[in-house]
């Protein structure tokens, strides 16, 4: 398990994060397909808080794409280095998330995030940010629609519908299971929409949320809680964030 540090020069207030997500957001990719489902690596990154303590631990797992068996997976346990802001979740995980990243043993291939990439106000939400950071190909796949509308897809699996912003199409409401609540899909960095769904409906062959949400969500976890006995009796409380239920 990795210790991070808040970065030196990290944002510290609202106004100082919006400027770094202007700054960044003209750099996202979006004429890339990305790379072919059940090909090569793909890995998810989670994290969880215990906001008594002021730390978040991250999780990064990497899954072979084709059989969905772990290959490589790490942890990092941290500050938490921003406070809870609406939009602004990714100053909250970045530092951590990336050094979980960092610490594995190989390539992550593409990142699939709990979360929004251009679904997202200033159409830069967190697997926007880590794509553009890294420079790997990503994509969020969140539990709710966040500010935005859709329309139900069908009941069967695979069926999808346009996520909106007025009537800009930032991602997909996807059915990953029949007859079961969808999924919302964005583009981070270097992936198309079509490509970003098909990777989702690779990754759930028998849940709602990716194989690759489900294990870093429980690594993640993990290391709060080895994080919390081996720091206070505290006990862990995970995030709760509306851009994450």
């Amino acid at each position: 398990m990795t210790t991070v540090r808040v970065p030196a020069g990290w944002p510290a207030t609202e106004e100082q994060a919006l400027a770094v997500q202007d700054e960044l957001r003209g750099q996202v990719v979006l004429d890339e397909p990305g790379p072919p489902p059940g090909a090569g690596y793909v890995t998810g990154v989670d994290v969880a808080y215990d906001d008594e303590r002021d730390v978040v631990a991250a999780a990064a797992v990497v899954l072979d794409a084709a059989t969905l068996d772990v290959v490589a997976e790490a942890t990092a346990v941290g500050q938490i280095s921003f406070p809870y802001v609406p939009g602004l979740l990714a100053f909250r995980e970045i530092p951590t998330v990336l050094a979980a990243l960092d610490a594995l043993p190989c390539p992550p291939g593409l990142v699939v995030c709990d979360g929004y990439g251009l679904a997202h106000p200033r159409r830069f939400g967190l697997a926007s940010h880590l794509g553009v950071l890294t420079g790997l190909p990503t994509i969020g796949v969140a539990k709710n629609p966040f500010t935005f509308t859709h329309d139900a897809p069908a009941v069967e699996r695979g069926a999808s519908s346009p996520l909106l912003a007025d009537d800009e199409e930032v991602g997909r409401a996807l059915r990953t299971s029949d007859d079961v609540k969808p999924v919302f899909v964005s583009v981070g960095h270097r992936m198309s929409l079509a490509n970003a769904c098909a990777h989702t409906l690779a990754l759930t062959p028998r849940y709602r949320l990716p194989e690759t949400t489900r294990r870093a969500d429980a690594l993640c976890r993990r290391a709060l809680r080895a994080s919390t006995r081996a720091r206070s009796p505290l006990a862990e409380r995970a995030a709760g964030d509306p851009e994450r239920s």
